[in-house]
């Protein structure tokens, strides 16, 4: 990570501090959620659902034998007998004569056991013959996978841009993981084998199960600026070193997603304008950005960054000493300084200091290459 990009978190976790808008916890700091929300989240799978259907009928049938055999005193083996008989409404006759109190005890052993029985067998053909079983193991795999994910990026929202953002950071070979509130969405995303978390994203316990926590970078790009404020707000809470970019709606909410935390907000609108502009007035020009910025099938022409660590070949070498194009076929754009200024086409003797950012175009495949090898965290 350059050192003026950790200056500039740095500042803003203490200035939303300052204004009371994120109390910043222990950057890595995990906060298990209650007992109570952990079971109703187990609780949803159809899976989970039958086995406690399984236990709870398990435990009727031990709770009937145990009062048979201390109100009517029968023998374990008849107490279990008039057990199953009576929850399964088979009708056959009673080993004896019951007395008042057995009559009443097995009148709710069968509202208690009939009930418990349907849900149980609901259950168990929901799960052996529909996609249910399908989904609940895929949905675990999914989990245990998201366990394990570090230095990822979240997506929150699968609209047309959260689909545009994927199919990029696909393309650049990235893990990621994508948020969404439609759950008629999921067997797309589990067919696709599609990292993803269905919730909402503005929720605490939704951003930690898609790892944010872990997270090298997250994209809010939700429908209404408000949930993309609230997402930022969440998220950067969890995480103060979080590189976030923000979608905004509008120009005028570009300033609250950054008081709310966001490092880099874009406005779909103000770029697709600029665009449409560019392509009128110097198609040349448009039709070159349309090359390097529009991910098909095969990538041909890429811009990339290199950031310049200590003890990085290009530290203290001069521009033309880089011999990038000579050996990456990779031409130097500019340099980014520290300070967050540009050197546009650097001249051949300038030297590369550590902190600086390399921009660098040429082909994609050698572009990702020499990210991969040599841009620092």
């Amino acid at each position: 990570m350059p050192p003026d990009e950790r200056r500039n978190r740095r500042k803003g976790s203490e200035r939303q501090r300052r204004l009371g808008v994120v109390r910043a916890p222990s950057p890595r700091r995990v906060t298990r959620p209650p007992p109570m929300h952990r079971l109703r989240t187990s609780l949803e799978d159809p899976v989970r659902q039958f086995q406690a259907s399984l236990l709870l009928l398990l435990a009727v049938m031990v709770s009937g034998t145990l009062g048979y055999h201390w109100i009517e005193r029968l023998g374990w083996l008849d107490s279990a007998y008039m057990t199953v008989i009576t929850v399964a409404t088979v009708g056959f006759g009673e080993v004896r004569p019951l007395t008042p109190a057995g009559r009443v005890f097995t009148m709710g052993l069968i509202l208690v056991g009939v009930g418990t029985g349907a849900w149980a067998a609901t259950r168990a053909v929901e799960v052996m013959l529909g996609q249910t079983l399908w989904l609940s193991v895929q949905r675990r795999r999914m989990r245990q996978s998201l366990a394990g994910l570090r230095d990822h990026y979240v997506i929150c929202g699968h609209g047309r841009l959260g689909t545009r953002i994927e199919r990029d950071l696909r393309a650049r070979g990235e893990p990621f993981v994508v948020i969404d509130w439609e759950e008629a969405i999921e067997e797309t995303f589990l067919a696709e084998n599609i990292p993803h978390v269905i919730g909402d994203a503005t929720q605490d316990e939704v951003l930690r199960t898609a790892g944010v926590e872990r997270a090298r970078g997250l994209v809010s790009a939700l429908d209404s600026d408000a949930s993309n404020v609230l997402a930022v707000l969440s998220a950067r809470g969890l995480n103060p070193e979080l590189l976030i970019v923000a979608r905004a709606n509008s120009e005028s909410s570009e300033p609250k997603l950054r008081r709310a935390g966001a490092d880099r907000v874009v406005t779909p609108d103000a770029i697709g304008g600029h665009r449409l502009a560019l392509a009128l007035l110097r198609p040349a020009v448009h039709d070159l950005f349309n090359e390097i910025f529009s991910f098909g099938v095969q990538i041909a022409i890429d811009v990339g960054q290199i950031t310049i660590e200590p003890q990085s070949p290009f530290a203290g070498q001069t521009v033309a000493g880089c011999d990038l194009r000579r050996v990456r076929n990779v031409s130097i754009l500019a340099v980014r300084e520290p300070g967050g200024g540009f050197v546009l086409n650097p001249d051949a003797e300038r030297v590369v200091a550590p902190g600086e950012t390399l921009i660098v175009i040429g082909p994609a495949e050698a572009v990702y290459e020499l990210e991969a090898m040599y841009s620092g965290d």
